[in-house]
């Protein structure tokens, strides 16, 4: 039997086995395991070590070997809690990340946003357009913008126009 046979003949069930799996280990998406399945039956097919291998004997290794693979990288993965105190004082290290700014009620997505900003101003855009874009990270209205910078706010918007055309595959 081919590779691809075998593949097409397991592969549902290889796929509940990597969605039971994930359910139990978040850290990881449900491809991802599938795909180091695939790689280990793949490297199990090239040796010759499936060729008189029953379905179930096969599926049987594929979830030992997942279950290894995600015990030997879990080890190597530490997840930290945003509630995690850092110092003496008793401030989390959520505290610390996230700016606080009393015009924004969700750190979280003043978080994502600085976090989008970052992204799309690191990919060729002027002076001008990376300032504007660290002004209303900042939450500036758009004619504090312009006042910071000593343009008219119609300026500033013409400006936002650019930086919208030039964001749209990014958001």
């Amino acid at each position: 039997m081919s590779f691809e046979g075998l593949v097409k003949k397991i592969s549902p069930t290889l796929k509940r086995i990597t969605y039971r799996l994930n359910g139990h280990f978040t850290f990881f998406n449900e491809d991802d395991l599938f795909q180091e399945a695939l790689i280990h039956l793949w490297q199990d097919f090239n040796a010759g070590k499936l060729n008189d291998k029953t379905d179930s004997y096969i599926l049987q290794g594929c979830f030992f070997h997942l279950k290894n693979y995600i015990r030997k990288s879990r080890v190597k993965i530490q997840m930290v809690s945003l509630e995690t105190v850092i110092n003496e004082e008793g401030t989390s290290l959520g505290e610390t990340l996230f700016l606080k700014d009393e015009r924004r009620e969700n750190s979280l997505d003043y978080l994502n946003d600085k976090m989008l900003v970052e992204t799309i101003r690191n990919n060729g855009f002027t002076r001008r357009e990376k300032d504007v874009l660290s002004f209303y990270a900042e939450g500036l209205t758009t004619r504090e913008i312009g006042k910071r910078m000593g343009v008219s706010h119609v300026s500033v918007v013409k400006i936002t126009a650019r930086i919208k055309d030039k964001c749209r595959k990014y958001i």
